[in-house]
């Protein structure tokens, strides 16, 4: 099946119009601050959430308002997380109440989200009084508008869009998101909302969203922080005119692989974007024993703080990239273990069968000088594969965490 990238972010499916202005909840004028993505019918849903037992309250109004299935409208703020705090739930409730009221739809209609500082009480003045703007501005351009309303410490908006095809219809997927710190496997502190024009029922959708966050926002770690607010949420209008995908099939494997190489690339977004980085790495890890263990020394290798410091540092010092390995939890050998760097100046391999080996330190330097970096791991004992994002630790990371709430 071709999967092509195509424009127009979440408003490339049919039938969505999105918008994002400043309604006043950040003090920066020049940031938007509030998102809307809307659907000219009704449509499909599915959701999934942190892990974190301490979350938001739009979580919990999110899952009441989709535990049947549905939703037409996604109402998202900035600037603040509406978390740990005596009345976030009225106040969530109330932001996806107005906006449903200035849309026509019912409260149920709405999927609520925000991200920002936690604890801080949510005004929802600010929300009230841009709403009517936010909905005015609705459009078919508006997804890029969205993907700036939602971001926090993001340096650039996250949006992306693929079409492909079902029963030969045409059918599209699209999606904007945000993330930049506090960020961690088992879901992130991260948002990303996606949409599609796929028919598909309810069930089916959640299993392909679930089955693609396995291979792409659950592989990512900026800081080795789980957030409170995460959530990846999808809209199916389902106009691109398909037959219903109801049940495991080929037109259901064609839509889930097609939202899994999507989300990959939101999930490398997001990891490339991490606070203070200047580095994108990929680990891959293949020949392991099993894909659960594979997964687990992709993530605590781009996960480490070490081998992050050291990455920054373009030190080709692997045996960071073994004591990670090491501490993962499995059954494994460490005795035939190789290493490699390898980016778009080249390859070099810097460990064999557990042992260093002679390299040049100068080449290793010019491979992990560049922007994108990927650490191969050959385990030599299987023939299951994983790979996982991140990015390097910075001076900045520090500065911008340093004093983010005041």
């Amino acid at each position: 099946m071709e999967i092509k990238q195509v424009c127009g972010g979440v408003c490339a499916p049919r039938g969505f119009l999105a918008s994002g202005i400043h309604a006043g909840i950040r003090k920066n004028k020049m940031k938007k601050d509030l998102a809307l993505i809307y659907s000219e019918v009704p449509c499909n849903a599915a959701a999934v959430y942190t892990k974190n037992k301490v979350f938001g309250a739009p979580i919990i109004v999110t899952r009441r308002n989709i535990a049947d299935g549905h939703a037409q409208a996604i109402v998202c703020n900035s600037g603040n997380a509406n978390t740990c705090n005596a009345d976030g739930l009225e106040k969530a409730e109330l932001m996806g109440d107005l906006a449903a009221r200035e849309l026509h739809l019912q409260p149920q209609d709405m999927i609520v989200s925000s991200t920002g500082v936690i604890g801080l009480p949510l005004k929802i003045e600010p929300i009230a009084q841009g709403l009517p703007s936010l909905v005015a501005a609705l459009s078919k351009d508006g997804g890029h508008d969205a993907a700036q309303a939602i971001m926090t410490t993001d340096t650039r908006p996250k949006e992306m869009a693929v079409e492909f095809t079902i029963d030969g219809k045409p059918c599209r997927i699209g999606a904007i998101a945000k993330g930049s710190g506090m960020i961690h496997p088992n879901m992130a502190t991260m948002l990303c909302f996606i949409t599609t024009d796929v028919n598909i029922a309810p069930d089916m959708l959640h299993a392909a969203l679930k089955f693609a966050i396995e291979d792409s926002f659950n592989m990512v770690s900026i800081d080795g922080d789980t957030s409170t607010n995460d959530m990846v949420a999808i809209l199916a209008s389902g106009l691109a005119g398909n037959s219903l995908i109801d049940k495991e099939s080929s037109q259901f494997a064609a839509f889930s692989e097609a939202l899994r190489q999507l989300t990959i690339q939101m999930a490398r977004k997001i990891a490339g974007d991490g606070e203070g980085a200047t580095k994108l790495l990929e680990c891959q890890v293949k020949n392991a024993p099993n894909i659960s263990l594979a997964k687990k020394i992709a993530k605590s290798i781009i996960s480490s703080s070490l081998t992050k410091a050291a990455m920054f540092g373009s030190d080709a010092n692997w045996g960071r990239i073994l004591c990670a390995i090491g501490y993962t939890e499995g059954d494994f050998r460490v005795d035939n273990i190789n290493v490699s760097f390898s980016s778009a100046k080249g390859c070099v391999q810097v460990c064999r069968e557990g042992m260093g080996i002679a390299f040049s330190e100068e080449d290793a330097k010019m491979i992990l000088l560049e922007p994108e970096i990927t650490i191969i791991i050959d385990m030599q004992q299987g023939d299951a594969s994983a790979t996982a994002w991140g990015c390097d630790l910075t001076y900045d990371y520090v500065r911008i965490n340093g004093d983010y709430r005041t």
